[in-house]
């Protein structure tokens, strides 16, 4: 195929023809390698050689792509696409000849990474349930905190209710063992001096009873409120942990594991093409 000029010859005046001439045709015919890769100068048909080289350092240069975000399946489709253009390209150039043990071997390994591909997807979706789950499981953990917070007020709430209670009927009984102790009772009267005793050992009994009453009310309270933040610290711990083992198990799955499975996809493209170049040129 040519692609020089298609318009008829002109006239010249023959000055510096020959020279002209001469640096053209010496242009047309060479050939330059700079860095593994052979250079055609514009016109010339490409060389089997220089279709090896640029083949080659296309597949390198998709063995060593990296995938910028996650979810990196979103990349694999053009990945492969490309991968696929490029063998395309190479197979249906003129100065390339495949034979049956390239085009066999590169079904093998196009095969082999479209199914390593495949199951890079299935565990990426797998990625997105563990998202889910350690997401609800956060907001599990504000819930326990919300949870025990308003079990924490409402006990109390209730804890300070009774004690106020408890403690207004001690204070009563106080003041009342007070007035009893001041009673006023005639020697000469054994009623009176009965009577004020008897209104002292009951009004006594009455404090012991309410006294009692209000330590074993705080001590409950102290109980319920220690089993309160047992159960809190348990659940809450329980949970910690399975976030802790999703954020790990994240951690692991949040990484391309296809860069592997690609660039030795590559690299055994990049051996077959020179393994096909070093039978033609044999």
């Amino acid at each position: 195929m040519s692609y020089g000029s298609q318009r008829g010859p002109r006239r010249s005046t023959g000055r510096g023809r020959g020279k002209e001439h001469h640096e053209k045709s010496k242009r047309k015919e060479q050939k330059h390698q700079y860095g593994g890769k052979y250079l055609l100068e514009e016109g010339e048909a490409p060389t089997f050689e220089a279709e090896v080289e640029k083949t080659l350092s296309r597949l390198n240069s998709l063995g060593s792509q990296v995938f910028a975000f996650s979810p990196f399946t979103q990349y694999y489709d053009d990945w492969l696409l490309s991968l696929k253009s490029v063998l395309s390209e190479f197979e249906s150039n003129s100065a390339v000849k495949v034979d049956e043990d390239f085009t066999w071997l590169r079904s093998q390994i196009i095969a082999d990474v479209e199914t390593k591909l495949g199951d890079r997807k299935r565990e990426e979706a797998e990625l997105e349930k563990v998202t889910r789950k350690l997401s609800e499981k956060n907001h599990l953990l504000v819930q326990i905190d919300t949870e025990y917070a308003h079990s924490t007020h409402d006990l109390a709430s209730r804890r300070d209710s009774e004690i106020k209670r408890l403690t207004r009927r001690v204070h009563d009984y106080e003041e009342e063992l007070e007035q009893a102790n001041l009673m006023k009772a005639s020697i000469l009267s054994p009623f009176a001096r009965r009577a004020k005793s008897q209104k002292i050992a009951e009004v006594t009994g009455k404090l012991a009873v309410a006294k009692a009453d209000l330590e074993s009310v705080v001590k409950q309270f102290e109980v319920e409120q220690e089993k309160l933040h047992d159960e809190y610290e348990k659940n809450k711990q329980t949970v910690i942990k399975q976030v802790q083992g999703l954020e790990k198990e994240l951690e692991e799955m949040d990484i391309d594991g296809s860069i592997e499975d690609r660039r030795l996809a590559c690299e055994a493209l990049v051996n077959a093409v020179k393994a096909l170049l070093q039978r033609k040129t044999s």
